[in-house]
């Protein structure tokens, strides 16, 4: 087997364990892929005033939280639990949880605090460019896993 197959045959993406007391269960977090996870900070970014001097990147905010979390939290065989559609439902849920969730989601997924600080719209918005690109189109299903068979250690 070549090293390159050897490397893409790994299971590298981090699993764990969350309690949340607040909805009587225990449920797992994934990370994102690098495809998943480049395909969520774009559709965090917005180009306002496209094709003019005052043209800039904005981020966007709306329900950023749940958009994280309905991609990285799944059941105990690791199948995600919500469907990217159902983010505006579970972002109506207690925000002090999906800020919990948030925070372990973008941990495992590689977001950095500065990362996470842009996502969440702390820092400036960074003037464009000129170059642009569409935001992917959000999925009804759950993206597939790279599921080995095993159950996720507590």
């Amino acid at each position: 087997m070549a090293l390159s197959d050897d490397i893409l045959a790994e299971d590298d993406i981090e699993v764990e364990a969350v309690d949340i007391p607040e909805w009587h269960r225990k449920l797992w977090m994934r990370g994102l892929t690098g495809e998943e996870r480049d395909a969520y900070e774009a559709s965090r970014r917005q180009v306002r005033n496209m094709g003019t001097p005052q043209q800039e990147l904005i981020l966007v905010n709306d329900n950023m939280r749940a958009n994280l979390i309905v991609k990285c939290l799944v059941d105990e065989n690791r199948e995600r639990i919500f469907t990217d559609r159902q983010a505006p439902a579970l972002g109506q849920k207690n925000g002090k949880v999906l800020d919990r969730l948030f925070d372990v989601a973008a941990r495992l997924s590689g977001l950095t605090d500065e990362e996470a600080e842009t996502i969440e719209g702390n820092s400036e918005a960074v003037q464009s460019d000129g170059s642009t690109s569409s935001s992917p189109e959000t999925s009804d299903a759950p993206s597939e896993s790279s599921y080995d068979g095993s159950v996720p250690a507590n």
